[in-house]
């Protein structure tokens, strides 16, 4: 089964560039790395209107997951939940197994004292129906996951430590099962000394001659004979690593094979 991903971040800051969205990235590395195969990456403001619409329009698409980062929280601009109930029309409610969490987080950190449980804390609790909580023992916001026809909506925090943590606890197994063995296989060479103006048609020659192998180029500096380093990732996506990898590798010998020049160097 082809386990096709969209992700969903949500936040002001990673859209006037006041934090880098390294969510997105690791979650894309990790999703990957486990067999998903990463179709969209989608990035809105803190708006209810702006959430929502996203949401609905990846739906339409029907990933087997998707992922959002952002707005557990207990703040006015955490409203992930609510955009979530509003396009699926699911009422909210408090979840009594999501409260538990949420008490428990506190008697932790209370350390004897007491911390009440505020109605900014309970919001985080507040779920759409039929939603699962998912044990967040890093933070105080859990996750939470919605089946929705085909599609598995995971919300995560913000946070990354707690985003890693929710995604390795509860979310990692469910992508390798839904993958079943499909991933993504790679190697790169370097290679120095030759335009990668000069790579694209020897580029388009051998993925033409090795079907399924897919090479991108990623250039390490700017064009020049003397200057100019490149990578080249070689990948191809399959459920047997080792046919995965002969195919690589094959494509990998037919490039070094005719690569321009004598002043190339491979490593």
């Amino acid at each position: 089964m082809l386990c096709t991903i969209e992700i969903l971040t949500i936040g002001n800051e990673l859209l006037t560039g006041k934090t880098v969205n390294t969510n997105a990235t690791w979650l894309a590395k990790r999703a990957t790395s486990l067999g998903g195969l990463v179709a969209r990456v989608t990035t809105v403001r803190d708006n209810l209107t702006a959430i929502g619409t996203a949401i609905r329009e990846i739906l339409k698409r029907k990933p087997v997951i998707l992922l959002i980062s952002g707005g557990l929280g207990p703040t006015f601009d955490d409203m992930t939940l609510q955009a979530l109930g509003n396009t699926t029309k699911r009422p909210l409610s408090v979840n009594k197994i999501a409260l538990s969490m949420v008490k428990q987080k506190y008697r932790s950190l209370a350390h004897g004292r007491r911390l009440p449980l505020t109605k900014a804390r309970r919001k985080m609790a507040i779920l759409p129906k039929g939603a699962e909580a998912l044990p967040n023992l890093v933070g105080t916001a859990p996750g939470v996951l919605l089946q929705m026809g085909k599609s598995t909506v995971i919300c995560l925090p913000g946070v990354p430590s707690e985003l890693r943590h929710i995604f390795e606890t509860s979310v990692s197994g469910l992508v390798s099962s839904w993958s079943a063995g499909f991933g993504r296989n790679s190697k790169s060479v370097h290679i120095s000394g030759v335009f990668e103006s000069e790579m694209a048609p020897l580029i388009d020659r051998v993925m033409r001659r090795n079907p399924g192998v897919y090479i991108k180029s990623h250039p390490g500096s700017r064009e020049g004979r003397t200057r100019s380093k490149i990578e080249l990732e070689f990948s191809f996506e399959s459920s047997e690593p080792l046919n995965a990898q002969k195919e690589i590798d094959c494509a990998i010998a037919d490039m070094l094979q005719i690569l321009p020049g004598r002043e190339k160097i491979v490593k």
